[in-house]
């Protein structure tokens, strides 16, 4: 029995040895004092070989030149300016604004001088070829003549005809045309003729004046007039170029 149970004993012992033998390898090594140190892996042997390890590393040729598509090339990479940058063009955009604005006024000068010159040099001749003498000495007659220089004839402070006049001035010529002598400045020609009392009851042919301005009454609030420095000839309300009173005489 005791050899039996021996014999029994070894055969486990022999079998537990195998097994280790087999699932878990050992290596050995050597120390200086003659002892053995074991080790063991703790991973799972495997037999499958890896292929193509260095794939990863492998460059590709494709091969010709490379260059930037359209849409890369009309990319617009914004660019920073610095402060300094930012006032100098500031100041640049100002300089030229102002440059600009110059020139604009230059040539608008030197276009209304030039159509002044033109018709300085043409209102006499105007007067002889283009301007119709008053047919007669009637009112119809008279505003009929003063009409003919509306927007011809510039403002001239003194002048007193066709190529220049001031508002009496061109007051004191039309009426001339027509016979009637009047005086030479507005506050003058304020007190002529018989005077009329409200601008309702103002007649087309009146004067309408006072120590600052005169005019020719037309009708509806309105008189042909010279107006002012840097205008021609033309028509005005009466509220417009009087702003105060006035007188309304009557010498047709």
């Amino acid at each position: 029995m005791n050899l039996q149970k021996s014999l029994q004993a070894g055969i486990a012992i022999v079998a537990a040895s195998l097994s280790l033998a087999m699932f878990a390898p050992a290596a050995t090594a050597d120390t200086n004092d003659g002892s053995v140190v074991a080790s063991s892996r703790s991973f799972p042997g495997t037999n499958t070989v890896r292929k193509e390890l260095l794939v990863e590393s492998t460059s590709t040729d494709v091969g010709g030149t490379w260059q930037r598509s359209d849409a890369e090339k009309n990319v617009n990479v914004p660019q920073t300016q610095s402060k300094a940058e930012k006032d100098a063009a500031a100041k640049k955009a100002a300089q030229e604004a102002a440059d600009a604005a110059a020139a604009e006024a230059q040539a608008q000068a030197a276009s209304r001088s030039e159509d002044r010159s033109s018709l300085t040099s043409t209102s006499s001749d105007d007067l002889n070829n283009d301007v119709a003498a008053p047919n007669g000495k009637s009112v119809s007659a008279l505003l009929n003549y003063a009409d003919q220089f509306v927007g011809k004839v510039p403002y001239l402070w003194g002048g007193t005809t066709p190529s220049g006049w001031d508002c009496s001035g061109f007051v004191q010529y039309v009426f001339a045309q027509v016979g009637v002598s009047l005086p030479r400045s507005s506050g003058a020609q304020a007190s002529v003729g018989t005077a009329v009392n409200g601008i309702g009851n103002a007649q087309p042919g009146d004067i309408i004046a006072n120590s600052t301005h005169v005019g020719i009454y037309v009708g509806s609030g309105m008189v042909i007039n010279a107006m002012a420095p840097g205008t021609y000839t033309g028509y005005s309300a009466i509220s417009a170029v009087f702003s105060g009173g006035y007188s309304i005489r009557r010498v047709l």
